[in-house]
């Protein structure tokens, strides 16, 4: 029998470089747009300490692939002028995951529970019609705002995410807001010893949706 080395070996080179391209394909890439308030702004934290530039940092040192963020987060903002702003960012960016962290300055200012829900819900419908996963991050308010409408505001997150079958971060300052050093002096936003931990609040719920959007690219490779 006369094998033929060179047919032999072109099989073997073509058959790592597919290797090679299925397993770039299940690390994925794409685009992550986070829409946020000050939280994500870095209000009073420099950027470069900031949970979203820590994100960027662990993508590139934990996730193969070519993934951007874009951070669309403003101080101040709302679930109404998130709503607002989100359709020319999702037309612009085209997004695979959008990370939604709005709602605590409307809860703040003691807007109504109701509106508060439809505008998120809007945004996470919007978001999944362009095709993008959503990963929603609750938040609650202080317990001075009385228990009708704390619980009623906590209660948005949960009951959204199981409605629009999104992911879902329970409470963004778990483990922040109540301890020494974690806090600015207004007792809203964190400091930048408290970034690190915001990151690792939120990166369980997104690692498994940067996973699931590799392996959507491979099949559809």
């Amino acid at each position: 029998m006369v094998i033929n080395t060179a047919k032999t070996s072109l099989r073997s080179i073509l058959f790592l470089a597919l290797l090679v391209l299925s397993a770039q394909a299940l690390a994925g890439s794409g685009a992550i747009l986070i829409m946020g308030d000050s939280l994500s702004a870095s209000y009073g934290v420099q950027t470069e300490r900031a949970w979203v530039a820590q994100l960027r940092e662990r993508l590139d040192s934990r996730v193969e692939g070519d993934w951007t963020v874009v951070n669309a987060s403003i101080s101040g903002e709302t679930t109404d002028g998130g709503l607002r702003r989100l359709p020319d960012l999702l037309s612009r960016h085209q997004p695979d995951i959008v990370v939604i962290e709005l709602g605590g300055n409307d809860g703040l200012r003691g807007f109504p529970p109701g509106v508060i829900e439809n505008n998120l819900a809007t945004m996470i419908e919007l978001s999944q019609e362009s095709g993008a996963r959503v990963l929603l991050v609750g938040m609650q308010m202080p317990p001075n705002y009385g228990p009708r409408y704390t619980e009623a505001f906590a209660d948005i997150y949960p009951d959204l995410a199981e409605a629009k079958e999104t992911e879902l971060v329970p409470f963004f300052l778990e483990g922040i807001y109540n301890q020494p050093g974690m806090m600015q002096d207004d007792g809203i936003h964190p400091t930048g010893d408290a970034q690190a931990r915001l990151l690792d609040n939120l990166w369980p719920h997104l690692e498994p949706m940067l996973e699931q959007t590799g392996s959507r690219s491979a099949q559809a490779d």
